[in-house]
């Protein structure tokens, strides 16, 4: 009888993941939740110096680990040597810091009372997909509709980019050129040199 690698409650983080994107289908203010992922590893290498919310936390990862692994729906090829790449890693992560920013922008006018709530949910951001069905509440303030649709379609981008790199390569390539695992990184190796 094989021993079984024992499981612990983080092994299950994939559940998380799953849970995120099908909740903000149905109800796109579940979307703030993501928050979470953004804060929690940068709070973590910033404090511990390590890039443990990356290896053993992060359900993203663990989601295309069991999709491409468990389930075989990844071709395990390695990932090209350009994606491993410095340049790479750092100007996809300049390019998504830039599409934040231009989220909370728009945020901030929907705020400001510059521009409407836009019930859409931009895929790779150039597809606008109509999400006008999971936005059920009209008593809150619009700029809080406007970021859970913004913060949704950065998550869902990265999502959708890290399940064709699984597809086509490992199951955790997006773990190689992820912008959170970049940060943090970045944060353990300045951390190393205080």
């Amino acid at each position: 009888m094989k021993n079984r690698k024992k499981k612990h409650w983080y092994d299950y983080m994939w559940i998380v993941s799953l849970s995120y994107l099908l909740l903000g289908f149905f109800n796109i203010l579940f979307a703030w939740l993501g928050l979470l992922c953004f804060f929690i590893p940068l709070i973590n290498s910033a404090v511990k110096g390590n890039k443990a919310y990356c290896n053993r936390y992060c359900g993203r990862g663990q989601l295309f680990g069991l999709l491409g692994g468990t389930f075989g729906l990844s071709r395990r090829k390695d990932i090209p040597g350009w994606m491993k790449s410095k340049w790479f890693r750092y100007g996809f992560l300049i390019f998504f810091l830039t599409m934040f920013a231009q989220m909370l922008v728009n945020t901030w006018l929907v705020f400001a009372g510059a521009e409407s709530l836009r019930e859409a949910v931009t895929l790779l951001w150039t597809f606008k997909l109509p999400w006008h069905w999971a936005y059920h509440t009209r008593t809150l303030t619009p700029w809080v509709g406007q970021f859970a649709f913004g913060f949704y379609s950065v998550m869902l981008t990265s999502t959708v980019l890290g399940f064709v790199t699984m597809i086509l390569y490992r199951p955790r390539s997006w773990c190689v050129y992820c912008p959170m695992g970049t940060m943090t990184q970045l944060i353990c190796k300045a951390k190393a040199h205080e």
